[in-house]
């Protein structure tokens, strides 16, 4: 005799969000202009009039700063415990260009929920690293801590100074060298298009 399966109950994302959004005293005005979801929307999806698209979901949950697992949790993902991650320098993975000069160490975890990688990069004298175009809509941000690069962007030649920070989108395949004598410290930031919706 075949048993009749028996479904958990559908969690109320509604009222989880309402209880997400108040913890974090944001109005739904706040809220629907971090998002980019219209105020109406929110308001229907809270009041539990529609269902959300996950893509509605992400947004929301990134705006507010949490994980997708809060809302269907019932909101309750404030009461979990902390998690704290410390990375040992010699455990932190590491990308190197195929002459040995250039070494991109992954700072992003793996698991974020963000949409946005980060990198620190060293380049001994001499070093070149040759990237391609990343997904459509990806913008990058190099700041220089140490000495000092070229950037070869499309047709255009830019001297980035240490202090400096250099912002290009959408990413297209570029070239940067350390032609200096004094080796190259940077931050890498790569904000994926998400970050980036609506905005020219």
């Amino acid at each position: 005799m075949n048993k009749e399966l028996k479904l958990p109950n559908v969690p109320d994302l509604g009222g989880a969000l309402q209880v997400l959004r108040k913890e974090r005293k944001l109005t739904l005005e706040q809220l629907a202009s971090r998002s980019g979801v219209s105020k109406s929307m929110l308001s229907q999806i809270e009041r539990g009039k529609v269902n959300p698209t996950f893509a509605v979901l992400w947004n929301l949950t990134f705006a507010m700063g949490v994980d997708i697992a809060d809302l269907v949790e019932g909101g309750k993902g404030a009461g979990r415990k902390q998690v704290i991650e410390h990375l040992k320098d010699y455990s932190t993975p590491e990308i190197r260009s195929r002459d040995g000069k250039c070494v991109l160490k992954i700072l992003s975890p793996a698991r974020t929920i963000l949409p946005m990688e980060w990198y620190e990069v060293t380049m001994e004298p001499g070093g070149r690293l040759d990237t391609v175009p990343q997904p459509e809509g990806t913008w990058e941000h190099i700041t220089v801590q140490e000495g000092q690069i070229l950037l070869t962007l499309s047709d255009r030649v830019m001297e980035v100074q240490e202090g400096d920070t250099i912002r290009f989108g959408p990413t297209v395949a570029h070239e940067i060298e350390n032609r200096g004598k004094k080796t190259v410290k940077a931050l890498m930031v790569m904000a994926l298009p998400s970050q980036y919706q609506g905005k020219s």
